[in-house]
């Protein structure tokens, strides 16, 4: 039997209001997937996701998924 192998990712949680941030910050917290605080979302282990995480990074907590 074949077993699924889990991909890499990166679990992505807001811990911060967006209240007061730069349009921007809320515009890549939003193509996260994170809307509200405590939202959390699995994104994939690449430079892309790693630069909105960078960019955000006051706002949100990150682990290995």
């Amino acid at each position: 039997m074949a077993t699924k192998k889990k991909a890499a990712g990166l679990t992505v949680k807001l811990v911060k209001s967006t209240i007061g941030s730069k349009k921007d910050q809320i515009a890549t917290a939003h193509a996260l997937g994170l809307h509200k605080v405590g939202d959390v979302s699995v994104q994939p282990d690449n430079d892309q996701t790693k630069g909105k995480i960078n960019k955000i990074s006051h706002l949100v907590s990150v682990t290995k998924a």
